[in-house]
């Protein structure tokens, strides 16, 4: 077994996350699938609403290599950050390659996460349930078939189209809307679901959507540590999170 660092509790590997200021459920969720000897250790960034404009772009980048300043004094071996709208640029390598260029750590974005998760699934149809409002939804649709996906259906609950003061309503989502509502967006002949957002409630479902619908499910948190635990070497393959870190 990988032995990297000599932390009591942080043997084989340190996480670092970056969370939105409202997020609750990405810790929660990586709470419950950490494997003995590593860690995760976090940060909060304000949210960058856009990040299509070059100035929108350079405000994220400064706000993003300031937390990876804080976080990098822990010896953290990978850095995520855990934020599915805010990092949907394409190339959707560009910017964890920046980051880890300019900071020195390897650097992970959940789309960019979600993109290499899809890929090793072969999975090309997609359907796609989302917390998030029309605005955000037409964004995450061009982003996923820019990167050559196709979008059978793709659906949100419309949280944020009254603003960001909404947010905080992502987190509260009952588990049993959060399947209904995959339900709605699911397409036969799907390839797989995917589930945005980190902080919409997913990790109890996986292995229940996976079972009633015959195909793989992606979501946001599962997705980024899949993609931190193999970048810090960590290989271990867990059942109960669905096929993504059952099989890869």
């Amino acid at each position: 077994m990988l032995e990297r660092h000599k932390s009591a509790y942080s043997s084989r590997a340190k996480l670092g996350l970056i969370t939105p200021p409202t997020n609750t459920v990405n810790e929660a969720e990586w709470s419950q699938m950490m494997p003995p000897g590593v860690t995760f250790h976090t940060h909060r960034m304000p949210l960058h609403p856009d990040t299509t404009s070059a100035e929108g772009k350079a405000g994220l980048m400064r706000d993003l290599e300031s937390v990876f300043g804080m976080l990098k004094p822990a010896r953290v071996d990978a850095v995520a950050y855990a934020c599915t709208a805010g990092s949907m640029i394409n190339p959707v390598e560009s910017l964890p390659e920046t980051l880890t260029d300019n900071m020195g750590v390897t650097a992970v974005t959940t789309s960019a996460a979600i993109i290499h998760a899809l890929k090793v699934l072969g999975a090309v149809r997609l359907s796609v349930a989302t917390p998030y409002h029309d605005r955000l939804n037409e964004h995450e649709t061009a982003f996923l078939e820019e990167n050559g996906f196709t979008v059978q259906r793709l659906i949100g609950l419309g949280i944020g189209a009254g603003g960001p003061s909404e947010y905080v309503r992502i987190a509260e989502t009952p588990l049993e809307k959060v399947a209904d509502h995959v339900r709605a967006a699911f397409v036969p002949g799907s390839d797989a679901i995917l589930i945005t957002c980190t902080d919409f409630p997913t990790l109890p479902l996986i292995a229940q959507l996976e079972r009633e619908f015959g195909v793989p499910v992606v979501t946001s948190n599962q997705a980024t540590f899949w993609a931190m635990l193999r970048a810090a070497g960590v290989d271990d393959r867990f059942t109960e999170f669905g096929k993504l870190l059952a099989e890869f």
